[in-house]
């Protein structure tokens, strides 16, 4: 089924939804700090009363049309709803991930000439500490849920071309880079997320977690509700909470980041009744190794199970996808991504000369997306540096096959020297072993490959399987364990291989 095209409000869409389906449920598994009132169940239609409630406070708070407003809590979906309410007032506002440093929330705050800060208990500490912004600047997501008499104020809208939504990267290479969105970006990408989800017929529970300052979250919950979708944000990962409410609500699709995925794989296999009632697995912007996807697809109790793995960016939203079942994942290659969406999404290889190179051959991977962002803000000409007329340099190593499809092979910057796809070795290592829960080849002394592993919770390194699992592989040196709460990640789970690279060879 293909969508029509809409322009993205936040505020427009979640209203139009919450009048089309108003007593559509919206589950939590904590309180949500600046929404108390929505407790831990709520609807469509309460929740965007509350949204208008909020951005009235935030209005008395002196916030107006256009201003720029930091959203940097802990990661629960008020931190999505109090997005939702500055979208209201006309505001813009700028997902933050609550890990970043003071030092670095320093330099995107002075970036956006020292906005409103929107912090709770979690970043209360680092938001007082950031240099150059006012008191009356800063305000705290829980004043906001205890407050309750306010006059209600009408929405505001920004030019559907002007910039409404920042996200930033992943900061693996640095300070990370402000990611600029407009409502017409955005509303391109819940066109490619609307035609997918489309395909499920049943609207039953949809369960996720997934940070809620990466863009691929607001693409999510926009276009989930556009369909009437009840909703389960999970705040807390652990696998004990992850048991509880997939055996008490039992959803029919969950999402998640790959790395999320590998970190509950061992719930699956011990207790494989917790994922049971689950029919469409979705990972999020990643690759996600095959036999983490064949566990969650055996665990299922649905007729024809569904993995979606979907590969993307930021900058240029979801792009690629492939659906994996129960017979197709014995037969595939997990570093076959899958192909674009027509008319909206698609890629091609080039060569470091920027030439376009034929099907087979690996080169960098270069993008097409009518939901491209409009720019770094305020680094135009370090956006610019990847535009290559309607193309996008992904910054990712791959090539397509010669039925077209993409393989995903390596970043660029971590490439190791010959070995064609590290990708591709900690797969098989994954896939092998399933006394480890991650795997991750860097670079080690003179760029030689470095495995860093972890074992997961409650098992055992085995030095046999390992040492066996490398017979057919290129020679790796000795790992280096660490535990896997250790490894250093980004909001959305990435492993910061350059970090752990300038550390170890230190």
């Amino acid at each position: 089924m293909r969508n029509p095209y809409e322009p993205l409000n936040l505020y427009s869409n979640f209203q139009a939804s919450a009048e089309r389906f108003p007593e559509v449920p919206i589950y939590f598994d904590e309180p949500l700090a600046a929404f108390p009132e929505l407790k831990l169940e709520t609807t469509y239609m309460k929740c965007a009363q509350a949204i208008i409630q909020k951005a009235s406070l935030l209005k008395e708070r002196g916030i107006q049309k256009q201003d720029k407003i930091i959203i940097y809590k802990s990661p629960k979906f008020d931190t999505y709803l109090l997005a939702v309410a500055a979208s209201y007032l006309g505001a813009v506002p700028a997902m933050i991930s609550y890990h970043l440093p003071v030092e670095t929330m320093n330099v995107l705050a002075e970036r956006l000439d020292f906005p409103y800060i929107l912090f709770d208990e979690e970043t209360a500490e680092k938001a007082h500490q950031m240099e150059n912004i006012p008191k009356e600047k800063l305000i705290r997501a829980e004043e906001l849920g205890a407050a309750s008499e306010t006059t209600p104020v009408s929405q505001e809208k920004l030019a559907l071309d002007e910039i409404s939504y920042m996200t930033h990267t992943s900061g693996t290479t640095g300070i990370p880079k402000l990611i600029a969105h407009s409502a017409n970006s955005m509303g391109f990408r819940t066109q490619w997320q609307r035609n997918v989800l489309s395909l499920i017929r049943e609207k039953k529970l949809a369960a996720f977690h997934i940070s809620p300052v990466h863009s691929r979250f607001n693409i999510g919950i926009s276009s989930l509700m556009s369909q009437g979708f009840p909703l389960f944000p999970i705040a807390q990962p652990d696998e004990a909470n992850i048991e509880h409410i997939m055996t008490t609500y039992q959803p029919y699709i969950v999402e998640t980041h790959p790395n999320n995925f590998v970190q509950w794989v061992n719930l699956a296999r011990e207790k494989p009744k917790t994922f049971a009632s689950i029919r469409y697995f979705h990972s999020t912007f990643d690759a996600i190794n095959k036999e983490t996807m064949a566990v969650f697809l055996n665990c299922s109790k649905e007729h024809r199970p569904v993995f979606m793995q979907v590969y993307g960016q930021s900058e240029c939203g979801p792009m690629i996808l492939r659906f994996h079942t129960k017979q197709s994942i014995q037969k595939i290659d997990a570093r076959n991504m899958g192909y674009g969406m027509k008319n909206l999404t698609d890629v091609r290889i080039v060569s470091e000369e920027g030439e376009v190179v034929p099907n087979g051959t690996p080169g960098n991977i270069q993008m097409l997306s009518k939901g491209r962002a409009l720019t770094y803000y305020k680094e135009d000409a370090r956006f610019n540096e990847n535009v290559y007329g309607p193309f996008w340099d992904s910054g990712d190593y791959g090539m397509k096959n010669e039925a077209g499809a993409l393989l995903l092979l390596d970043r660029q910057v971590d490439l190791v020297e010959n070995i064609e796809s590290t990708l591709a070795i900690e797969d098989k290592l994954l896939d092998t072993l399933s006394f480890l829960n991650e795997v991750v080849i860097i670079r080690g002394k003179n760029g030689t490959p470095q495995p860093i592993i972890s074992v997961a919770s409650g098992r055992e390194m085995d030095w046999e399987a390992w040492y066996g699992a490398l017979s057919d592989l290129p020679q790796l040196n000795e790992p280096i364990l660490m535990a896997y709460n250790d490894i250093p990640r980004t909001a959305t789970m990435k492993v910061q291989r350059l970090k752990m690279e300038k550390e170890l060879n230190a």
